[in-house]
């Protein structure tokens, strides 16, 4: 998703979508450790878009 996707959003839905990034950084995670993950780099991907969307999220909430 996009910064500019998620500075659009409200609090309560950029913690949704960490929610969800999160999950599905698990379970990548988890398809690594069993040996079925082809595209490594998508950890990375998730990662950093989790970091992303916690960043902004901060920023909304030092806002109010």
């Amino acid at each position: 998703m996009k910064t500019t996707e998620l500075r659009a959003k409200d609090v309560a839905g950029i913690e949704a979508e960490i929610k969800a990034l999160q999950k599905a950084h698990f379970s990548l995670r988890m398809q690594k450790a069993t040996q079925q993950l082809s595209n490594t780099s998508t950890l990375r991907t998730t990662r950093r878009a989790i970091a992303r969307a916690k960043t902004i999220l901060a920023q909304k909430q030092a806002a109010h």
